[in-house]
């Protein structure tokens, strides 16, 4: 770069050099000239009237270099294609156009005993008496099946649509503030929003009309007459994914969980029993639940004792203890671990369902 008294490009051919020439101050080449923001104006020019001696010149357009044009249109290109392939990506579906949400509809079938119900001090040696002695305990005893795709969805959404299930299931029958009936939360926030109204709706009014079932949406206990003995639940079931329409995914949960249960603040030396529940549930998905990791329960069917049918189950389960008797059971023995029909009201829990101690 030049110096103080240097034209922008340097000094110009045949102009005379050296530091101390007293004339290279005021010597300037073309691109000098061409640099000016004031330009003189001709002789002619100047004959005009009132015409001022210079005139400004308009700044010298400098356009972007062409690799930086280049990368800004690139850019755009890329942009402007993520765009077109998400509004047209062939496995999205607006929740707008899809099928108007249909509410839960469940049923809570109590099963009460014949006689007095079993119990033991230790609630290992009540399992190891039952038919849930082969279950495993917790989340472990709800493995996720192979998946395969299906034909308008892929095996990563089947197997997002099943694991969004177990969680479901888990945190609705497992969880042990859920279970205890402290907590909902864990369970509401797995729900789709459109659900969220009918779930409230039912623990702020609970009704026994098959919508409005706390019980129908997970496993609760009153808190002030029952407490987990083990808080290690057995659990076996099955989970089915099946393509429902090019739309909905729908998964078939069905599985039955044994509780170990002593009245509250009885203190561990109290007898415990046991207290089975058979929970059948159907959930749909549509690619917005599966993308956002949420379930809509379509459909739940839970058979649980020992029960008796003169208690309300529609708030809170409320079992039959070690050697209390039901007032009155119903026509026919139900065994929960064992398929079959499910009992209209009430049922009887056939003896075989009972640990034998």
């Amino acid at each position: 770069m030049g110096g103080p008294g240097e034209p922008p490009e340097g000094t110009p051919d045949g102009a005379p050099g050296g530091a101390d020439d007293e004339y290279r101050s005021v010597v300037f080449d073309e691109s000098f000239v061409r640099a000016a923001r004031l330009q003189e104006f001709s002789a002619q020019e100047r004959m005009a009237d009132h015409a001022p001696a210079v005139r400004s010149r308009p700044p010298l357009r400098r356009g972007l270099p062409r690799q930086a044009l280049f990368l800004v249109l690139l850019i755009a290109l890329a942009f402007g294609t993520a765009i077109y392939m998400g509004v047209r990506h062939p496995y999205q579906t607006s929740r707008a156009t899809s099928q108007p949400t249909e509410p839960l509809r469940m049923t809570v079938v109590p099963l009460a005993p014949h006689g007095k119900v079993p119990g033991a001090t230790v609630p290992a040696e009540l399992f190891a008496h039952s038919p849930a002695a082969p279950y495993r305990v917790g989340a472990e005893g709800i493995p996720l099946p192979a998946s395969r795709r299906t034909a308008n969805f892929s095996d990563s959404q089947v197997v997002s649509a099943l694991t969004t299930a177990k969680d479901y299931i888990v945190r609705s029958s497992l969880y042990p503030e859920v279970v205890t009936g402290r907590q909902v939360r864990p369970v509401r926030v797995l729900l789709a929003p459109d659900q969220l109204a009918q779930f409230d709706e039912s623990f702020a009014r609970p009704a026994a009309d098959g919508l409005h079932a706390p019980t129908g949406w997970l496993i609760r206990f009153d808190p002030s007459d029952t407490e987990l003995a083990d808080r290690g639940i057995r659990v076996r079931g099955t989970l089915h994914a099946v393509e429902a329409d090019a739309s909905t995914l729908e998964v078939t949960a069905d599985h039955t969980f044994v509780y170990a249960l002593r009245p509250a603040d009885a203190g561990p030396g109290a007898k415990a029993s046991l207290f089975t529940v058979r929970r059948e549930l159907r959930f749909r998905f549509d690619r917005d639940d599966l993308r956002l990791h949420q379930a809509h329960l379509a459909l739940s069917s839970v058979q649980a004792g020992p029960l008796s049918c003169t208690e309300d189950s529609t708030n809170h389960l409320r079992p039959l203890l070690a050697g209390q008797t039901a007032e009155q059971g119903g026509p026919a023995g139900t065994n929960p671990f064992a398929g079959g029909v499910t009992p209209a009201l009430c049922g009887t829990l056939a003896d075989e369902a009972q640990p034998r101690v």
